[in-house]
């Protein structure tokens, strides 16, 4: 069975989905590319797309794609409680027919609403993956007390490797795969090299060999999805080449 390659729509950048309508509107463009899948990005959608979720399932599904749905959200307030708008994130989750909701981990630090979050889940059907995001929340230490804590009480969460948000935190990548790969569900691809004070995304075939190597050590037969910039006259074709070269690595 080949391996699912999703297109994050913020991939084409804000102004360029803006301009041309709106999320719904990159759908063709992934499915002419070949990809599997779309990834949804909550922040994204408008006020009034957000209402008519039923609506972009519809048009997920005519173009014979997958979606998935990310939410810039955090698991864990700071506070260390559940987030609290998680079930209603779950719901948009499955009106858009998703497979995984994807958040950030946020505050971490204890396993006290496990059992909550277990119900939530089992309630809604939907399976969710926690991304390490850019902030010390997304850091190796507390994406591991997470890991291991769902590992102990059986709670059915993967995680969301994010290939280029390690070094926003000053982690090393490679490192984060040894410790991190078993529990992974999901992978975004991109690589990352240094720009001002931080560093910007960039494909992995333009950065040096260590990025197509760490893919070597994550799971291969989970879904990869294009984060990293996708641009040129010809979205379809830019689109086309990266799905094909991420199904083959």
């Amino acid at each position: 069975m080949q391996r699912k390659i999703m297109v994050v729509t913020a991939a084409y950048g804000h102004d360029v989905v803006s301009s041309a309508g709106g999320q719904h509107a990159m759908l063709p463009i992934i499915a002419s590319a070949g990809a599997d899948g779309v990834e949804i990005r909550r922040e994204m959608l408008t006020p009034g797309e957000l209402q008519a979720l039923p609506a972009l399932a519809s048009a997920v599904a005519s173009c014979g794609l997958l979606a998935c749905y990310s939410a810039p959200e955090a698991l864990f307030m700071a506070d260390g409680s559940l987030n609290p708008q998680l079930p209603a994130l779950l719901q948009e989750a499955t009106t858009l027919r998703a497979l995984w909701l994807k958040v950030s981990l946020g505050h971490f630090r204890h396993t006290e609403s496990f059992n909550t979050l277990r119900d939530w889940l089992a309630s809604s059907g939907m399976k969710l993956v926690v991304e390490n995001d850019q902030t010390p929340c997304g850091r190796l230490p507390p994406m591991q007390r997470f890991n291991a804590a769902c590992h102990t009480q059986k709670l059915p969460v993967q995680l969301t490797f994010d290939m280029g948000n390690w070094l926003w935190v000053g982690e090393k990548p490679e490192t984060a795969a040894e410790q991190l790969a078993p529990s992974v569900g999901y992978i975004h691809v991109k690589a990352a090299v240094p720009h001002h004070d931080s560093y910007r995304a960039l494909p992995p075939d333009e950065a040096d060999a260590r990025w197509l190597a760490l893919l070597n050590q994550l799971p291969g037969d989970v879904p990869r999805g294009i984060e990293f910039p996708l641009a040129g006259d010809d979205l379809t074709a830019v689109t086309r080449r990266y799905v094909e070269l991420l199904r083959k690595e």
